[in-house]
């Protein structure tokens, strides 16, 4: 079963990695230079989805979860408010260190280093395996090898991601400045790779949902949320300085009172994999 619903997130949001290879760098160390902004501005994901996942664990099933390319915590603090004993796997250890300071406290969060192809987390350990805007850098066929092996029969499986919505005249000005960073189309694509994610799931059953989101920035903040994409380049790097100009450029044009709206369509897909 392959449908789409869409739906619009219960609450407003506050503006509050990792197989395949990226030439000349370790897919998994992409991330390592933007810990700050990626806590600091990347979105948080619309309530419903942590409901979906919820309502799809069959209630006879423990609430257990691994949350694959966990990164900073971000999807693994909706799990944990939602009741389920969580298993972050984190390959990059600065994002691994960020997650653990942020949910060390919480006795129900099991901070592993390990990669989405080989989790080193034990046989049937958990009902849900969620890959929250991780699962494009994933070798898909070895991570269903992989979460078959650890998930609990009748388990679920959910691939989350947020992408941009292009329906406003800021988010197509901001689409056409991204346009022209070498990297980005790639990343973009991966993110859009239905047979990716039909080669996870196999023969099994799966449903897309989707979801209505957004952030609101002020210039900094919208600068942050840049610059925690792994494409864009950094302060000193080449081209940074232009990026800069031409987004700030952007954001004048489009700002009301200060601001500008970041839309996002969040991505749910949810099923089984297949024997």
């Amino acid at each position: 079963m392959r449908s789409v619903r869409l739906q619009v997130a219960s609450r407003p949001l506050d503006n509050s990695r990792r197989g395949s290879q990226h030439p000349g760098m370790d897919s998994t160390r992409r991330f390592s230079n933007r810990v700050a902004d990626y806590v600091s501005f990347r979105p948080t994901y619309p309530e419903a989805v942590f409901d979906m996942l919820v309502a799809r664990v069959p209630p006879e099933l423990p609430r257990s979860a691994a949350d694959i390319g966990s990164g900073t915590g971000i999807f693994s603090r909706g799990l944990l408010a939602r009741g389920f004993e969580v298993y972050g796997v984190e390959p990059n250890p600065e994002m691994r260190a960020q997650a653990e300071r942020a949910l060390g406290g919480e006795p129900r969060f099991h901070s592993r280093s390990g990669r989405a192809e080989a989790t080193a987390l034990p046989d049937q350990c958990v009902s849900l395996a969620v890959a929250a805007q991780a699962f494009h850098w994933f070798e898909p066929r070895q991570c269903r090898s992989e979460w078959q092996r650890l998930l609990v029969p009748g388990g679920v499986v959910g691939l989350v991601w947020n992408q941009r919505q292009l329906g406003s005249e800021f988010m197509q000005a901001y689409e056409a400045v991204m346009q022209r960073l070498p990297e980005y189309e790639r990343v973009s694509r991966r993110q859009r790779d239905a047979a990716s994610i039909a080669a996870l799931f196999g023969e099994g059953e799966f449903e897309t949902l989707e979801y209505a989101n957004h952030q609101v920035f002020d210039w900094p903040g919208l600068r942050g949320r840049v610059l925690s994409s792994s494409y864009v380049p950094k302060s000193g790097q080449p081209g940074h300085e232009q990026l800069m100009v031409e987004l700030q450029r952007s954001f004048s044009a489009h700002e009301r009172a200060g601001s500008v709206q970041f839309d996002y369509v969040t991505r749910l897909h949810v099923g089984h994999l297949s024997c």
